[in-house]
C-alpha cells in the first residue's frame, strides 16, 4: 500500500487518473467534509460491502478517514483480499484540512 500526503495526492487526483475514493469514516464525520467524489462506507461496513468493491479490485483505491490510521487498516485488509493499487492519505482529512483545503475544518 501506498502512503500519499495530502499535497501528494492532491497533485496525483490533479492528473486526472481514475480513482476510486473510499471515506471510511462514520457518518457524523462527514459535516467537515469530504473529498469531491468520495464513496462513503463506514470502516466497520467495508468487509460486508467487499462484494460491492470487487468491482474495482484492479482500480487504484484511495482511502481517507480523520487521521489515516482507519484508512490504513482498511487497506491492509483490502490488499489481503487481492487489492492490488491501495493508496492512503496520510494524515487523512485533517491534513487535507491543513494543507489542501482550508476550508474544510480539522476536527
Amino acid at each position: 500500500m501506498r502512503q500519499m500526503t495530502a499535497v501528494e495526492l492532491r497533485d496525483f487526483l490533479a492528473t486526472g487518473v481514475s480513482t476510486v475514493k473510499i471515506d471510511v469514516r462514520e457518518d457524523v464525520e462527514l459535516e467537515f467534509g469530504m473529498i469531491d467524489g468520495s464513496i462513503h462506507m463506514p470502516m466497520q461496513s467495508v468487509p460486508g460491502q467487499l462484494n460491492e468493491l470487487e468491482k474495482h479490485k484492479n482500480e487504484t483505491i484511495v482511502l481517507i478517514c480523520r487521521s489515516g490510521r482507519r484508512s490504513d487498516q482498511i487497506g491492509q485488509f483490502l490488499e489481503q483480499m487481492g487489492f492490488t493499487d491501495v493508496i492512503n492519505l496520510d494524515g487523512g482529512m485533517n491534513a487535507w484540512a491543513t494543507d489542501v483545503d482550508t476550508n474544510m475544518t480539522i476536527y
